[in-house]
């Protein structure tokens, strides 16, 4: 996993990962508690978490279209993932694991 820091593109998959743990946590733990139980402060806590870390990543697939010239479609791509649920699983799947690869 310490790998995976040392680069950009490594920095960017953990992210992604932790981007889309913190989007299925917002819709499938705290959307239901605060409008099914009236219990808005974990939405608030996961919410505010969720965007920061989705922030982190849209900056993070920027910088690493830009260092791997990604085109506009692959770049777009990752961009489109993080609204989307479980699109940054398919992102890291199919587009970070080979950063050169074109579409």
């Amino acid at each position: 996993m310490f790998d995976l820091l040392k680069s950009q593109l490594g920095r960017l998959r953990i992210l992604a990962f932790l981007e889309g743990v913190s989007f299925l946590l917002l819709i499938g733990i705290g959307m239901p508690l605060k409008y099914a139980y009236a219990m808005p402060m974990p939405n608030r806590i996961i919410g505010m978490a969720h965007g920061l870390l989705f922030v982190l990543y849209v900056l993070l697939v920027i910088q690493c279209g830009i260092e791997y010239r990604w085109g506009w479609r692959k770049t777009g791509l990752a961009l489109l993932a993080s609204i989307i649920p479980l699109g940054t699983f398919w992102a890291d799947a199919r587009l970070f694991r080979h950063p050169n690869q074109t579409l």
